[in-house]
């Protein structure tokens, strides 16, 4: 399994998390506690990461990824009641639009849940085909596009 070691170390801190303040929070409470719990364990992350989307050989937007551990392992935080399939779509994706390989779903539910996904960069078509030739700015002077 690709990152295995790392991947129990998050899925340790979330359940550290989630036993201390149980459901019932934002997003946001629980992200600045992983924030913590990870920093506090000598774990390099960035928070909100902006990730850039393609179309052909153009950006055509940006989303921000909750967490980034070691540039390795894309967190996606949720405080919902379960994980449902738009979470999962949603982490595919920013796997899709990177190279790092691996993400997590953490749910902050009221059952604390992840899932694990693994998106091999051999199925990826980011790579060199990026051209940034000011085709996306003059497009979206007037009306730009918002992250998601």
């Amino acid at each position: 399994m690709i990152e295995k070691e790392l991947t129990g170390e998050i899925i340790r801190t979330f359940y550290k998390v989630y036993n201390a303040l149980r459901y019932g929070f934002t997003e946001s409470i629980y992200h600045n506690s992983m924030i913590i719990e990870l920093v506090s364990d000598d774990f390099t992350i960035e928070t909100e990461k902006q990730i850039s989307v393609y179309y052909k050989e153009h950006i055509v937007g940006t989303f921000a990824a909750d967490l980034v551990v070691e540039g390795k392992v894309i967190l996606e935080l949720k405080a919902k009641e379960s994980i449902v399939e738009a979470h999962e779509v949603q982490r595919l994706n920013y796997l899709r639009s990177t190279p790092i390989e691996v993400g997590l779903l953490l749910n902050f539910g009221k059952q604390p849940e992840f899932k694990r996904k693994y998106f091999s960069n051999d199925k990826k078509t980011f790579g060199s085909q990026h051209n940034d030739d000011g085709l996306f700015k003059s497009l979206f002077e007037k009306d730009p596009p918002r992250s998601v």
